[in-house]
């Protein structure tokens, strides 16, 4: 029974000293971003089973460490001041890459590196999907959301430090609006782009024409394009609209105009879906016109989606690639390499992306930038552990010391 209290206080001791490192790392790591604490569980190294008439109990003859595992419950968030920095709300891991390997680490400290690549703060390059809108410094075209390719797919985001957006002519104007059955000339407006990117003025205006002919009311129309400061004009067009006693458009044959060699299309509906000659009723126009000026990059943003957006001093935004969060079937399984960065093992599964109704891939969670996550090491209840651990180290001693004076007094006793 000596020897056994031996064996039982030195595998106690081992087994509480690695728990008290356990306990002393995830101190240690209080302030570490997006650190996840370790936790330690304990089993008996044996048992012996003891058997009486009323009851059957065991024994145990020493302790070890059975597993050690992550706490994967939300870190707090912290604001940053960065709008690169980010914080996943929810599961998932961002993946970084370095020279050779693939990482997974919640810490969202990420920033533009001189080659303007998004790294994270120890340079590793962040990984997700590009929009491949972007060539030569311009915007090839408008994408609202960049489709999250594959996971073995992904690449290293890097985005020009100066980025234009492209003008497009106008081709298309419609208007709406009621012009009313007075005799009173009525004006509708709308802005449209030329080739030349310059901001012009297309403008209807509306004549009853001269005599009416009954039931309905018919009206001379007058197109003309010019520039915004009334300089120049490109273009008049002449034409006429006929509408019916219950004032909905019937007719009209102005149909294109020229605005500074641009053809656009001049749309005044049908029916009552457009311009119509309604009597005792609120006059009203409004105009819309596709096409868009030119604009030169403001900045990038990353919405809650992971979207990154390119914001133009036009007004105009457009998606350019988007942040990838990663999922493991057992993220518990995952290999820790250093305080915050992660590897995938066969234990963890392989990385992979959640997927929509439609098979889409998805990041599966939500993504909160000027945020990051702190530790979720609760300091209060691991300064209660270190104490008790502490406490059974010290018993553990006490009882290698207690037996160690048993065996003294046996051996003198047989001397």
């Amino acid at each position: 029974m000596m020897t056994q209290a031996f064996y039982t206080g030195i595998s106690g001791l081992r087994s509480n000293q690695y728990a008290i490192d356990v306990v002393s790392d995830n101190m240690a790591n209080i302030s570490t971003t997006g650190f996840r604490e370790s936790e330690y569980e304990f089993s008996s190294l044996f048992e012996e089973r003891l058997a009486s008439a009323s009851s059957t109990s065991s024994i145990g003859l020493g302790s070890q460490i059975q597993a050690t595992s992550m706490n994967t419950t939300q870190g707090s968030l912290e604001i940053s001041e960065r709008n690169t920095d980010m914080a996943i709300l929810g599961n998932g891991w961002f993946g970084v890459e370095g020279r050779n390997d693939r990482l997974y680490t919640r810490d969202g400290t990420f920033n533009f590196d001189a080659n303007n690549d998004l790294v994270s703060s120890d340079g590793y390059h962040v990984m997700g999907t590009l929009g491949n809108n972007i060539k030569d410094g311009v915007l090839t075209k408008t994408i609202g959301e960049t489709k999250l390719g594959d996971s073995g797919s992904q690449e290293k985001l890097n985005f020009p430090k100066s980025l234009s957006y492209p003008s497009t002519a106008t081709d298309y104007a419609q208007f709406i609006g009621n012009i009313g059955n007075e005799n009173e000339v009525r004006t509708i407006g709308a802005s449209v782009i030329d080739s030349q990117n310059n901001k012009n003025h297309l403008k209807l205006t509306f004549t009853r024409s001269e005599p009416q002919v009954l039931p309905g009311s018919q009206w001379d129309i007058v197109a003309t394009t010019q520039s915004l400061d009334d300089d120049e004009i490109y273009d008049t067009k002449t034409g006429k609209a006929e509408f019916k006693s219950d004032g909905s458009l019937l007719s009209h044959n102005l149909t294109t105009i020229n605005n500074n060699g641009k053809d656009i299309t001049i749309d005044l509906g049908e029916g009552f879906n457009g311009v119509v000659a309604l009597s005792n009723t609120d006059i009203t126009s409004s105009s819309t016109a596709n096409g868009s000026t030119g604009g030169e990059l403001e900045g990038y943003s990353i919405n809650d989606n992971g979207e990154i957006i390119a914001a133009f001093t036009n007004g105009k935004q457009s998606s350019v690639g988007k942040i990838a969060v990663y999922h493991f079937q057992n993220e518990q399984g995952l290999g820790r390499l250093n305080a915050s960065k992660y590897t995938q093992t066969s234990n963890s599964g392989e990385a992979m992306f959640y997927q929509n109704e439609t098979g889409e891939n998805i990041i599966g969670t939500k993504i909160a930038n000027f945020r990051l996550e702190t530790s979720n090491t609760d300091m209060s209840n691991s300064l209660t552990q270190l104490i008790v651990l502490q406490r059974s180290y010290e018993a553990n001693s006490k009882l290698i010391s207690t037996a160690d004076q048993m065996m003294q007094k046996a051996l003198n006793m047989d001397a």
